[in-house]
């Protein structure tokens, strides 16, 4: 299949970002709600790739998935090559996006009250059920910001995603990579009508959350 950089852009992206949301809403209730030892190690190596160079996370990723790594045993069992694809692109997208996604939902779960968890184990809730139940229709704001952020952070990734997918035309090739090329081309007509879409969507979905935050506070 042939993709233009917009469409696998957006493709990307939205998977990434799903992926992000629901592994991240997981990992921060867990975080929240789940007393364990060791919890700051989780959380440093969790927050890592937000302080990582993207091109050092591209390098661990495309080391843990090519062809000295899982990359034998994934294309084996499930007959896919993993580096350099689209899945690559989302994979690196998703990794990237992950700390944003935790770090908003961590925080809308943190802000719920203890009072509701004590009346729904009264009832004989179990932890599932409080947080199918009772948290996530009570966080769905900080559900929706953490995805846009997600979506945002992924759509917008470069150096994990050209280590682990390439930049190939028609293939691995984000609008961000286009951006690139189209720079190093000196094609800055080109440039700056891909900057300019890239912008408007980012900007666009940006207001959305600062617009959710605004609400939040207002009924809080």
């Amino acid at each position: 299949m042939t993709w233009t950089p917009f469409s696998l852009s957006m493709w990307v992206s939205t998977w990434a970002s799903l992926a992000a949301l629901l592994f991240g809403t997981l990992i921060a209730w867990a975080l929240v709600k789940i007393p364990f030892r060791g919890k700051w190690v989780a959380e440093g190596l969790i927050m890592a790739p937000l302080v990582l160079p993207p091109t050092l996370l591209g390098y661990y990723l495309l080391t843990l998935l090519g062809q000295r790594g899982l990359g034998p045993w994934i294309e084996q069992f499930f007959g896919i090559r993993v580096v350099f694809s689209p899945l690559a692109a989302v994979i690196a997208a998703t990794v990237a996006a992950l700390p944003l996604v935790i770090q908003t939902v961590q925080v809308s779960i943190a802000s719920l009250s203890r009072e509701v968890d004590e009346a729904g184990q009264l009832d004989g809730c179990t932890h599932w059920g409080l947080f199918r139940h009772i948290h996530l229709p009570l966080i769905w704001r900080g559900l929706l910001a953490g995805w846009v952020l997600g979506f945002l952070r992924a759509l917008g990734d470069f150096g994990a995603t050209l280590m682990v997918a390439g930049n190939i035309p028609g293939r691995t090739q984000t609008l961000s990579m286009e951006i690139y090329d189209a720079v190093q081309a000196n094609n800055l007509p080109r440039a700056n009508e891909l900057a300019l879409l890239l912008t408007s969507v980012g900007f666009g979905l940006l207001f959305l959350v600062l617009r959710l935050r605004q609400q939040k506070e207002k009924d809080d």
